[in-house]
Order: C-alpha cells, then structure tokens, then sequence
C-alpha cells in the first residue's frame, strides 16, 4: 500500500515537473519553436546580470542632491547617456523647459496660546555619510504650494480628505478663515490643500504622524527604517488630477519657446500656502490645540490627546518661492527592430529625486540600466528584437510627472500609432512582486513571473505573490492561479502614455519588506538603501530579469501578447461595483430621511450617539444602465471568442506573415479604442474611460471613472451621459476584438 502510494507521488512529481518545463516553454504570442528559441535568450541573460553593477552606480548617482535643475542632475544625465551609448543604443537628450518653483522663505509659528518657531530642517544622522551634505540640497517644502503670508486659528483635520470635512460639519466645525493641520495618508497629498482652499481655509499644514509613519510601526532609523521625529516628507501639491506635467503648457510639450500660461491662469497650481513639517514639529502645534476631541480613528500616535479646534492654537505661515522654469533632460535610448521597426516597445523610470533618492527613484533606474546593458550585450551575441525598444530615463517625475508628459506630448502622433505598450518602474526593494496596469496583459504578467525566481524562498515571484495574497486576502487561493493585476491610477511616468495616449501599459516593482520612513526626505540615501531597502541588490536583479522578459518579449512575440478575457471581467465587475454603489446611496438617504422625520423619537431615544441631517435629502433616482450592461455583455462574448480562437491556433502554421502583421496591428490598436478624445468630464486631458486618477484620490484609481464619479457626486444627468459615450466607447473595441478573430480564424 505505502509502496503504491509512494509511486503515485514519484509519478505525480515527475508530471508536475513536466508540466512546469512545458509552461516554461509555452510562450504567449510564439509558437514553440520560437518559445524555445527565447527561452535560451533569456537563460543567457540572466546569466549576464551583475548586481555589482547596481550597488556602483546607486552610489554613484546618489553622491550629491539631484532635482530638477540641479547641476548633479545634468551630471546623472550625461552619466546615464554615456552607459547607453556604451552599449550599443543610439541615445539622444531631449530637453523641455518647466516650471519648478524652489522655496526663498518659510516660516512657520505658534503665536498663541504660547509660542514656538518650527526648525523646518532634518537633523544629521550617525551613519548616514549623506546626511551632512548640505550644499544644493532643497528644504522641505511642497512644490508649486502658492505663495503668502497667512494668520489663523488652526483646526486638525485628520488626513484632510473630503470625508474628514464632512465629519467635522457634523460637529459644526467650519474651517473657513482657519488654518488646517492634515497628517499624510489616506490620499495623495495634493488633495489636501485642495479641499482645504474649496472649504475655505487659508492655509494647509502636512505632517508625517508617527502612528503612520514613525515609531509607532518601528524603530526609527538610525536604528531602524522608521521616519525619526526629524523627518520631513516633500512632494508636489499640483492638481495633476486635472492633468500632469509643466503646470504653464497644458496637452503642450514645454519647449523653449511654448506659448505659457501666466501663474494666476494655470489650473493646477494650489490656491493656498501648504507646507510639510516634520511630527517633532507638528506636536508643539497639537498640543496647543483644544476644543472637541477627535474620533478614535483620527487619533494618532504622539503624546497628545488629539483635539480638533479651532484655536486656542493660532500660526502664522508665510511662505516665498521662486517661480522659475528649469530644464528637464530626458535621456531616450533606442535600438531599431529588425522586422517592425515602426512598432515600438517603450520602457522607462525616473532619474531625479527630490533630494539623494536611493529607493525613490534610483533603485528603479539602475534596475532598467542593467537589463538595457544587458540587452544590448545580447543583441551583440546575435539576439535580433523584432521591434524597437525605446529606453528612457525620464526626468522631473517628482514635481508632476513632468518630464514624460512633456515628451509623450511632444511625440504623441507618431506614439499613438508606433506605441506597443509601456513598461514603467520607479521604487524597487526586498519583497513581493507589484503589479499593476491594463488588463488586456494580465496573462502575460502572470506567464512571466511564472518564469521569475524569488531570490528568497526559491519559488517563483508568482507563487510567492500568490502565497501572501492567500494568507492576506483570500485562503481559498490557488498558488498556481493568475493573480490580478492592480488598475493604476496615478503617481509616476505611465500616467501619460495609459490614460492620455491609451497606450497599454505596465508599472512593475518588488516591496512590501522594505518598509520605513525615508520616502521623499534627506534619508533617502544609499546609506539607508544597503541596510533597509534590499540589501545585496537581489531584487534590483530580480525586478531587471521580470522587466527584461516583458521587453524582450513584446519585442519578439510573432502575435502580440494581449488577451481580452480578463479585461471585460474586470469591466464587468466595475460595472457591478457601480451599480451596487447606486443602490447603497438610494438606501443610505431613504434611512436618513427616515431619521429626518422622526428627529424627535431618534434624539430622545439618544442624543449624543445619533446624527440626525440637517434637512431632507433629494432621493437618488433609478439610472438606466442597460446600454452599459448591454455594451458589456457583448464585449465579454467577443473577448472570449477572441482568447479561445489565438490560443487554438499553430502560429507558424496558420497565419502568414500579412495576416499577423494585421493582427498586430489591431492588437496595438485595442487600447487606444478604450479612449475618447473629448475626456473625461471637466478633465479632457484624461482620455482613458476604464481608468484615471480620482478626483479627490489623486493618485488612487478610479474604474469606469466617468460613471463612477458622476455617481459619487450625485449628478444624475452626467452619469446617464456618461453611461451612453462609455456604452459606445465598449463597442468600438468590440468590434476591434471581433475583427481580429475573424482573421485569426
């Protein structure tokens, strides 16, 4: 008995490993012999890779500050150019010229009920070689906050978001005239100075609590990877919701001499002064705050009990920038395809930071220039890609994702009909595999990191990814199932080629073990890096082996690699999530109003616990969705025809080179169908209907976002609109799909 049970699991072993090698070889988009043609290429490359290579040039590029305009900046540029051009690309520097406001004064002070002067600097760290160097080096400060000299009453605003305001409204807390305190987190940063000037405040303070960020999740660094009560997080507060890029040349590329906004036109600039303070700042401030305590979930961790004001606790802000346009260098490097040189595979990362920017951006960058040295190795040893690859080293990401926008603006005929796909990264450290973008290459994510070992537990990037997932998500979870690619909102350099160009796009990244507090501040430094970040470089290989297959695949894949199934259950669900949401607010104000009309009985039977609205809300109508669900329903059919009929086929046998060139081409095609020029309602730069960056998100995503949000705002009108252009937007890519099952049968 135990010898027939042993069998069976030699057996069922040797299957397993026949199996696995099978998937190994099977390769979405080439035919067997080809997959195995590949398959040895990419052996090879691994082989090529050198993390010595990554921990040299990290050290190099982070030696000084590096932001937009800074003469290290141009340094890095040139640096990286020469690799490129070492290896065998053909590179240029495109320059474009943007706004990028540095800071002249700040000043931030308690007037009353005693006083303090924030030190609004980061302290000098043991340990950290980097620290000191204070030469070049930008303050802390939120790019393109506006200038001026504010006093008021502060009010402590939890994460500043617009259900925070609405919280305080039902305690009768007006912030207008005041000057609001937020803590990083719950969204994008940009938010909160934003809801503040619509409410009316005059004035927005940032800071980094240490329940979020600090000691309350860890030992701070030096000791460990927290943020010390030092610290301060800089960023950019542009509306880039609106649109990224140079604030002054909207859906223009900023060259020399482009036609500018003036300041007072630019939308995207922020209406008020908002400054970032570190929590060794922010506590005198919270101290001096009294009025009504705050919720439990506001409630952070510094020694305080957390009031919400207003007053007695009264600042004076005033802040001075010089408003300047600086050159941003965006390094492009190119090898030409042999076969389709005119379909191109785009790759790129950021290289400037807003100070040294170990993690953020350059653990990124030297992941990209080893595979990009990589591939041009084997291009010498005979490697032939079938399309160009387009490597770029982008510039400005920081204040605005400036420097791609700028360049997809400028190229954006030839990239709308040239582009494959784009393949981002930025941050990269020790962990889980991240990724992110359009569904219609989810397989294909997933085929890869199939073929992608974790440096740590030896199993693939997929299996681990999907372990974490079980134990974090869902127990039921199959280790060897396709995980879900996360839609993308906003935050780095695939916004403008996804949702301006619809450009089918990637954003990959390893993390989830290198958490800590050195994001956007003088910490950010390789001194931090080697001990916290990925120690040894092994995920800044792993992320250049999962980056390099997709380049290296896309550009010598016979039939392009997107799959449509996964997409339109994406669309589908989006869609429920939708609906469900309807009916959620219809049941939400017919309770409320149920409240309203019995005010007495509910506040007799309790007073304190209850919130009774103000008046009775308008009811939420029943929208017409059929065209949508119709439009979906058919969308669904189509994609699994069309995923049914490719993976029926024997590429080298049943098309001909004409057909899959056409085929391509359509395939190319797909995303750009999934945008309408006009854009979304009141933000035509964003053209892409299945996802953009929320309104007030900022970088999180909205899905369906013209729908969803037209619901969110209760604009009925807009929402049955917008349900119609969507409805016919999901029709044009049917018939994409549909034409392209008709010529793979």
């Amino acid at each position: 008995m135990n010898r027939s049970r042993n069998m069976a699991v030699l057996l069922s072993t040797f299957w397993l490993a026949g199996m696995t090698l099978w998937a190994e070889m099977k390769m979405t988009g080439f035919s067997d012999e080809a997959a195995a043609q590949q398959k040895k290429w990419e052996d090879l490359y691994d082989s090529l890779l050198n993390k010595s290579h990554l921990e040299e040039w990290m050290k190099r590029m982070t030696a000084q500050p590096h932001h937009v305009g800074s003469p290290f900046n141009k340094e890095n540029a040139e640096f990286v150019a020469e690799l490129f051009e070492s290896w065998g690309y053909d590179v240029s520097i495109e320059t474009f010229y943007v706004l990028f406001p540095t800071p002249e004064e700040r000043q931030l002070t308690l007037l009353e009920p005693e006083t303090f002067s924030a030190t609004l600097r980061e302290p000098v760290v043991e340990g950290d070689s980097t620290s000191g160097l204070t030469e070049g080096r930008l303050p802390p400060y939120n790019a393109y906050s506006a200038d001026g000299d504010v006093t008021g009453e502060l009010v402590y605003v939890n994460y500043g978001i617009p259900a925070d305001y609405e919280e305080l409204e039902r305690r009768g807390i007006d912030v207008r005239g005041k000057i609001v305190i937020a803590r990083y987190g719950g969204s994008w940063r940009g938010i909160k100075p934003k809801v503040a000037a619509e409410k009316g405040a005059i004035g927005c303070i940032i800071y980094s609590d240490p329940r979020d960020d600090g000691y309350f999740q860890g030992d701070t660094y030096p000791i460990g990877p927290f943020r010390n009560a030092g610290g301060v997080q800089r960023g950019s507060v542009a509306d880039m919701p609106l649109f990224p890029g140079d604030p002054l040349t909207p859906g223009m590329p900023a060259t020399k001499d482009a036609k500018r906004l003036s300041l007072e036109e630019a939308p995207t600039l922020t209406k008020i002064p908002v400054l970032p303070i570190s929590y060794d700042d922010a506590l005198p401030l919270l101290k001096a705050l009294s009025g009504p305590i705050a919720p439990p979930s506001w409630r952070g961790a510094l020694p305080v009990t957390y009031h919400l004001g207003p007053g007695p606790a009264r600042v004076r802000l005033k802040l001075k920038f010089n408003w300047d346009l600086h050159p941003a260098y965006n390094v492009i490097a190119r090898l030409e395809g042999k076969t389709n040189p005119d379909q191109w595979v785009l790759r790129g990362n950021h290289r400037d930071a807003w100070v040294f920017g170990a993690a953020d951006p350059v653990s990124g960058m030297i992941a990209l220039m080893e595979e990009a040295r990589v591939i041009g190795e084997l291009v010498k040893r005979g490697w032939q890609p079938a399309r160009t690859l387009v490597f770029a080293s982008w510039d400005a990401e920081e204040p605005g994702l400036l420097g791609s926008t700028e360049w997809a603006e400028m190229h954006s005929v030839e990239l709308r009909e040239k582009a494959v796909a784009y393949i981002n990264s930025d941050s990269n450290g020790r962990g889980f595999l991240r990724a992110g973008g359009s569904h219609t290459l989810e397989p294909f994510v997933n085929e890869v990191a199939r073929s992608v070992e974790d440096p740590q537990t030896g199993v693939t990037v997929a299996r681990r990814l999907q372990a974490g997932r079980r134990s974090q998500v869902d127990p039921g979870i199959n280790p060897d199932s396709n995980f879900p690619l996360a839609p993308l909102g906003s935050g780095s350099d695939y916004t403008p080629f996804l949702q301006h160009l619809g450009i089918a796009s990637l954003n990959i990244s390893y993390g989830g073990e290198n958490s800590g507090g050195s994001y956007h501040s003088i910490f950010d430094s390789f001194d931090y890096y080697v001990r916290f970040g990925d120690p040894g470089f092994q995920y800044g290989i792993t992320q250049a082996k999962t980056t390099g297959r997709l380049v290296m695949r896309l550009a010598a894949a016979e039939i392009l690699p997107f799959r449509f199934g996964p997409f339109a259950e994406r669309v589908k669900s989006y869609l429920d999530e939708i609906i469900d949401l309807t009916d959620k607010m219809r049941q939400n104000v017919k309770h409320q109003n149920e409240l309203i009309r019995n005010r007495d009985q509910v506040l007799a039977a309790d007073p304190t616990e209850v919130y009774v609205p103000p008046q009775i809300a308008e009811p939420v109508p029943y929208i017409n969705f059929a065209p949508l669900q119709n439009a979906v329903a058919r969308l669904l059919d189509a994609a699994n025809h069309c995923d049914s009929t490719v993976e029926s086929i024997n590429i080298s046998e049943d098309l001909n080179s004409t057909v899959r060139e056409r085929i391509n081409q359509l395939l190319l095609r797909s995303e750009r169908d999934m945008t309408d020029v006009k854009g979304l309602p009141k933000r035509p730069w964003f053209r892409h209907q299945i996802y953009a960056p929320g309104f007030y998100t900022g970088y999180g995503v909205k899905t369906l976002p013209a729908v969803r949000e037209a619901v969110e705002q209760k604009d009925w009108t807009l929402a049955e609109q917008s349900i119609e252009a969507l409805a016919a937007t999901l029709k044009n890519l049917e018939a994409t799909i549909r034409e392209a099952t008709d010529l793979l049968q």
